[in-house]
């Protein structure tokens, strides 16, 4: 934890406590609190009695998951600060996604700063209307807002990347996809896109929010430790692996297309599984050219553009975002935990 200090070199006060909660197994959940993380300067994340990341329980995953994080909550363990002195509760939280943790916290009187990180939901008003709702869409992204306001895009913090790069991410997000579409997609798909990348750049990093257990069954024997790494996204920095690797293909979820739009990246859709990954993808296609990753032996898939040329991204107006979403969030936050509701 870094301590500001004053012009003379003496500390300070600690900066307000506020209490960070995402969906773990939902990717888009968890880089919308990674990115906004990054800009809250002073303000203090506050952690469970038992040290574990300041995180709530989460609703499982509606169509299961073989890959629970160690740190979970046990759905009826009660409020995620629960048996924290007065001292140590949060002044405010951002809480992306969860709705039951929102509501938890709201009943103990805690401000907070719902973040909707998935495309088209239309969240509730919450209870009594007490808490400040946003929505991760990007601002050249049309579609229904419901209560919440528009945020932009949710851009990493750091927009560069490594001169030199190689290999590929292949950023995957299984979270509400029916279990038989990951059963096909692992099988065959997904195993011929990794050999593929291997052979074309050397290494492949499969990044994945959930059911690691299928998808490191179905890449077995693949490729060597080395060429073929399969991690869970709560365990890895995606964006610093985005950064570092020569080749993106992804998900289609507003997480990934927030990525490679910030860092004007060329972009590879990986098969949309799931209703809510194909409306993204017809959604973003009719405006940007993003192609998808049907036929792994395309070689347009593997030759990232020349250096220097915004590529596909250069048919978005850039007006339409400033690609500063994740500042705003803090803001409102600091702000919330500054003068609560």
């Amino acid at each position: 934890m870094a301590v500001l200090t004053p012009a003379d070199g003496g500390p300070t006060a600690p900066g307000r406590r506020v209490l960070l909660v995402s969906r773990e197994e939902q990717l888009d959940s968890l880089l919308a609190l990674r990115r906004v993380a990054a800009h809250l300067g002073d303000l203090r994340p506050v952690r469970s009695p038992a040290g574990g990341a300041p995180r709530a329980s989460a609703p499982p995953d509606p169509a299961g998951s073989d890959s629970a994080p160690p740190d979970s909550t046990p759905a009826d363990a009660g409020p995620p600060d629960a048996g924290l002195p007065d001292t140590e509760m949060p002044d405010a939280a951002l809480v992306c996604d969860d709705e039951a943790a929102t509501a938890r916290l709201l009943e103990l009187g805690i401000p907070v700063v719902h973040l909707s990180s998935g495309y088209g939901c239309a969240p509730s008003a919450g209870p009594g209307g007490r808490t400040l709702r946003r929505l991760h869409r990007p601002g050249w992204l049309p579609g229904p807002a419901g209560g919440a306001r528009p945020t932009g895009a949710l851009a990493p913090a750091r927009l560069t990347r490594n001169r030199v790069r190689e290999g590929a991410l292949l950023l995957l997000s299984l979270w509400d996809v029916p279990p038989e579409e990951t059963d096909a997609f692992a099988a065959g798909p997904l195993r011929a896109l990794v050999q593929e990348a291997v052979r074309r750049t050397g290494r492949c990093e499969v990044v994945c929010d959930t059911r690691l257990t299928r998808l490191r069954s179905a890449l077995d024997g693949l490729a060597g430790p080395e060429d073929v790494r399969v991690s869970r996204a709560a365990e890895v920095d995606v964006d610093a692996l985005h950064a570092a690797t020569e080749v993106f293909l992804a998900s289609p979820t507003l997480g990934a297309l927030a990525l490679a739009h910030s860092r004007r990246a060329p972009l590879v859709f990986l098969p949309a599984l799931g209703a809510a990954q194909r409306e993204l993808a017809a959604r973003v296609t009719r405006l940007v050219p993003v192609p998808s990753a049907t036929d792994p032996g395309d070689p347009s898939l593997w030759v990232p553009p020349e250096a220097g040329t915004s590529g596909q991204w250069s048919a978005l107006d850039p007006a339409l975002d400033d690609l500063r979403g994740a500042q705003r969030v803090a803001r409102t936050l600091r702000q919330l935990s500054l003068a609560p509701l």
